[in-house]
């Protein structure tokens, strides 16, 4: 029987994404019967506000996992499988946010404004995307509404934050150090300062040149719109920004796919906005589009290097529909239809 009010409990409460979550939470007012925040021994005892309430952090636990109907996970992949199968096995539903199980087969990969319908299939974990995935296969999905995709390219300009904290914090150290005119600190998150810089590598390189990042957004972008074997290819890169995510998307159509058509299956589709108005430099930026919980496009033109084509910039942010609000809408999805 579904229920619609939840015993809920966050893994990784104490991170960028748990912060988060707690914050659009609130927004929303989802539905707690109670809710449990875990995190590491090292974070135990920390004190997180969820609206007026104070909740002290508990280490994650199988005990202290008992009785949830629901766990959001937002830590290590390490952490995904060790506590997914657990959850499972005591009745509960894991949404995940890590990589872990996104490209398994009985695991639904999901984004409910694109393939909501996957969660009546689900074994127990639901997955998130990458959180560059998310807007561009929002995009994608409404713009195949006006004709079947031949070919993806994009690059990505990702912040910092979608390393993590320690990112963030070593990006604004060297831009300090920079403003005083002092010797700007040696990178040690990254491979290379990131401060004035741009890196292109975003995970580790596999044998085929590509890096993890590269490789998650082509298969993932294929598992969720349903369409294996699409040719896509991805070039990621770091930035020093926070917060937001941007691309610029280089798509192919097997037909003619007009331009005012497109932007009609746009408007068309949910948790998508289009800011587009570039004689007035109007256009997604990181800056006008943090803490919005939709994806934001814009710079859309005609590629004039193909038959039909459609060049594009798209931007999220990354911490929101890109990780928190994202699982948080699959949750309300799962109540919705009744599978939770």
């Amino acid at each position: 029987m579904a229920k619609s009010s939840l015993n809920v409990a966050v893994i990784g409460a104490t991170g960028a994404v748990g912060d988060v979550f707690l914050r659009v939470a609130a927004e929303r007012n989802f539905p707690f019967s109670s809710l449990k925040l875990l995190a590491t021994a090292r974070s135990a005892g920390k004190t997180l506000r969820y609206k007026d309430q104070e909740i002290v952090v508990e280490e994650t636990s199988v005990e202290a996992l008992k009785g949830a109907d629901l766990v959001f996970c937002s830590a290590t992949s390490a952490a995904s499988r060790e506590y997914a199968p657990i959850i499972t096995k005591m009745g509960g539903v894991m949404i995940d946010d890590g990589s872990a199980f996104r490209m398994q087969a009985n695991v639904p990969l999901v984004i409910p404004e694109v393939n909501g319908d996957d969660l009546e299939w689900h074994e127990g974990i639901i997955s998130i995307p990458n959180c560059t995935t998310t807007p561009l296969a929002m995009a994608l999905h409404a713009m195949r509404q006006v004709a079947p995709l031949r070919r993806v390219t994009v690059a990505t300009y990702q912040a910092t934050s979608g390393t993590g904290a320690a990112a963030v914090e070593e990006l604004k150290s060297q831009l300090g150090a920079f403003g005083r005119g002092e010797p700007i600190p040696a990178a040690s998150v990254y491979p290379h300062q990131i401060a004035m810089n741009v890196l292109p590598q975003v995970d580790v390189f596999g044998e085929d040149g590509y890096t993890a990042e590269e490789a998650k957004m082509r298969n993932e972008t294929r598992k969720i719109l349903h369409i294996d074997g699409l040719p896509f290819s991805a070039t990621c890169a770091r930035v020093p920004t926070v917060l937001g995510h941007a691309e610029a998307v280089h798509v192919e159509f097997e037909k003619d796919a007009p331009l005012d058509d497109i932007r009609e299956a746009l408007r068309n589709q949910p948790g998508l906005e289009i800011m587009d108005d570039p004689a007035n430099s109007v256009y997604p930026m990181p800056l006008n589009t943090a803490g919005d919980d939709r994806a934001f496009v814009g710079r859309l033109r005609k590629d004039e290097s193909t038959d039909h084509g459609i060049a594009f910039w798209c931007v999220t942010d990354n911490l929101r529909k890109g990780a928190a609000t994202n699982a948080i809408q699959i949750a309300e999805e799962l109540i919705r239809r009744g599978k939770i």
